[in-house]
């Protein structure tokens, strides 16, 4: 993994409008991985409930297509 020192020497070398495209990347990545951690925790919410409407008798026959 990259030394968080060495990165912040990096854009602190940058030009102040370069130094504006590196915050605007990072909170491009910062908000897609709160999407991603929403969505992975809806989908760990919601496998009880479809595991409960899935898992019956009625339609064991649609496990064997």
């Amino acid at each position: 993994m990259p030394d968080t020192h060495d990165l912040l020497e990096k854009i602190q070398a940058l030009p102040p409008e370069r130094i504006a495209e590196v915050e605007d990347f990072v909170e491009f990545l910062r908000l897609r991985e709160r999407d991603r951690a929403l969505l992975r925790a809806g989908t760990a919410a919601s496998v009880p409930a479809f595991a409960a409407i899935w898992n019956n008798p009625e339609d064991d026959a649609y496990d064997t297509l």
